[in-house]
């Protein structure tokens, strides 16, 4: 299963992006039967956790620098996850990646997702 994160720009501060994250070229992937885990790269930090959303009764973690600005959700019917972004930041700069373990207990960055893609870039300038 490789997975693609889609939705990314070049974005002002304080305004909203959402970015989603599916399935490519595998018809079978049911999203919520997977714990999927939004992470982000920068020139500085190789990898850093942003959220998660875990399969089953979907649960969902934050890392600090997003609790309160970004939501993650998953669309069970269209096999989506979905980051929605508000007020977002200069140091939100960064491409944003979406990594997949079928994997039911609460999601946790530090798990060894075998399943991720090429992820996209979100750019917050003004």
């Amino acid at each position: 299963v490789q997975l693609q994160a889609y939705g990314g720009g070049v974005v002002q501060p304080g305004d909203s992006l959402r970015l989603s994250c599916a399935a490519s070229g595998y018809s079978g992937f049911a999203a919520e039967y997977y714990s999927i885990a939004w992470f982000r790269r920068t020139p500085e930090k190789e990898r850093e956790g942003v959220s998660c959303i875990s399969a089953g009764d979907g649960e969902t973690i934050y890392a600090d620098s997003v609790k309160g600005r970004f939501t993650v959700s998953r669309d069970n019917a269209k096999n989506t996850v979905h980051l929605q972004m508000d007020r977002v930041k200069p140091e939100d700069t960064a491409v944003y990646y979406c990594m997949a373990i079928r994997r039911q207990d609460t999601c946790r960055f530090t798990w060894r997702f075998p399943y991720y893609g090429q992820g996209t870039q979100v750019t917050v300038s003004s």
